[in-house]
């Protein structure tokens, strides 16, 4: 094992000694790592007096995660010129060959790439946070505890191998140093995006949801790496001179896989969707699990939390509540109000929008979405059953009757954006990554076209036009 680690280990050694004979490359890096701390301290004063000024009532201390979680931040995204340019750069240096043609495995090179383009962000990192704790426990404000800055350490080592593994991936797939910078800002905007939400949870002081933000950010970069591992060949480095964006080619590629040369519906069906739908199924059984457990979590979550609040709640209150609960929504009102249509487009809508966040995050993001709209019927159910509501005969009136077609629809769905994150980390010999995800695309539109539209439009009409007649039945209006 160790044998197969030295040429790691080598080419690593190599790069920091070129990285650290750069003066360009660490000045600005030193620069921020020192002087960072000192303007997010000054900044954090002054946000404090000013919001203080009209009574909100911030203490400094309030601002420390956040600060710490900032200042761990910023010296990553000056640090990330190093992976930008791990293999782009010694292609434009002509250094490249000599690289490639040294006796090393693909794997062993790539990771030695990873390893030194995490080292240096993450050394300023922690060099920066360091500095901070220590000049805010010279001013008297209190730390934070060690759980919290145990979690911001992980958070910010989690975003660094996010960051550095995406600039890697980007490295190999360009065929210049200015196309892999200016491809920069699809890294460092997402993730910045992604510490908006992050602090709010700090502000909030859940810290509990900051392990899942852990998770999250962990398995993507699992997935980033794994990307760059299947999608990496050496002699493809050497091959690509120039990008050339043909649409002709994309289209003609995407064509050919959805119409599978099948002129005929019948002929589509039986020869292009089914063996599309054939490779789905095994996500459609994890999916499937997923859905189990997501309603399982969402009713218990109520049950112990929701209870716990409609316990304090006064019996006035509580029973103004049940009525509310009871009359919505007026079913005899919205007899006829309700469109079928517009309920079909609001479904489909939500469809392609997993598809669009399971792209961004290899299916991540997209079962995500999945799990949180399986688990309100759950909540739901739960939510129902502790106001004293005949849950059971609200859902087989209310859910069941369009639920048994919008349901799986929901469930093909979401297992068609595992499958096209689970095809894009996937190693395909002879491919490149963009033919790879037109050919994922136009499975995903096939079972989309095939199959999830035609569940969808059922489930709206029974939606608008049956639904509401069997809950007048059932509970009366």
């Amino acid at each position: 094992m160790f044998n197969k680690l030295r040429p790691m280990w080598l080419v690593s050694m190599r790069e920091l000694r070129d990285q650290f004979r750069d003066w360009r490359a660490l000045v600005p890096m030193v620069v921020l790592t020192l002087g960072f701390p000192f303007l997010m301290n000054i900044f954090a004063n002054q946000t404090v007096d000013f919001l203080n000024q009209y009574g909100a009532n911030l203490i400094v201390e309030r601002f420390v995660p956040f600060s710490i979680m900032i200042i761990g931040f910023f010296p990553i995204t000056v640090s990330l010129v190093v992976a930008l340019e791990s293999f782009v750069g010694e292609k434009e240096r002509g250094t490249i060959e000599p690289l490639l043609s040294a006796p090393f495995d693909d794997w062993q090179l790539y990771f030695a790439k990873l390893l030194v383009g995490a080292i240096t962000p993450l050394a300023a990192s922690y060099v920066a946070t360091g500095l901070y704790m220590v000049m805010i426990y010279r001013e008297g404000i209190a730390l934070p505890s060690f759980a919290l800055v145990f979690q911001l350490l992980l958070l910010t080592t989690a975003h660094a191998v996010l960051m550095v593994s995406a600039a890697i991936v980007i490295s190999v797939q360009s065929t210049s140093v200015k196309a892999a910078n200016l491809l920069a800002s699809f890294i460092v905007i997402p993730v910045a995006i992604l510490m908006q939400g992050e602090a709010v949870m700090l502000f909030w002081g859940n810290e509990d949801v900051i392990w899942m933000a852990i998770a999250g950010v962990t398995i993507i970069s699992l997935l980033l790496i794994r990307v760059g591992l299947a999608h990496f060949q050496g002699e493809f480095l050497l091959g690509r001179e120039i990008d050339v964006l043909n649409l002709k080619w994309m289209w003609r590629t995407f064509w050919g896989n959805f119409r599978g040369g099948e002129k005929s519906f019948g002929g589509w069906y039986r020869s292009v969707f089914g063996p599309a739908f054939r490779r789905i199924v095994p996500a459609i059984f994890v999916m499937v699990l997923i859905a189990g457990l997501s309603v399982w979590m969402g009713y218990d979550w109520v049950q112990k939390n929701v209870q716990v609040i409609l316990q304090q709640v006064p019996a006035e209150e509580l029973e103004r509540i049940r009525e509310n609960f009871s009359e919505l929504p007026d079913i005899a009102n919205l007899r006829g109000k309700i469109s079928g249509p517009a309920l079909f487009l609001n479904n489909s809508r939500a469809i392609g929008l997993m598809l669009l966040a399971g792209l961004f995050s290899f299916s991540v993001l997209g079962i995500i979405i999945y799990i949180l709209n399986i688990g309100l019927i759950g909540g739901l159910y739960a939510m129902l059953a502790l106001l004293g509501m005949p849950a059971a005969d609200i859902y087989l009136a209310g859910v069941l009757p369009h639920g048994i077609f919008e349901i799986p629809a929901l469930v093909f769905g979401s297992a068609a954006v595992l499958y096209v994150g689970a095809g894009i980390v996937t190693p395909r010999a002879g491919k490149s990554m963009g033919e790879v995800v037109i050919e994922l695309l136009a499975d995903w539109l096939k079972i989309f076209l095939g199959l999830i539209l035609p569940l969808l439009a059922l489930a709206a009409l029974i939606e608008a036009y049956v639904t509401p007649e069997i809950l007048l039945l059932t509970l009366g209006g």
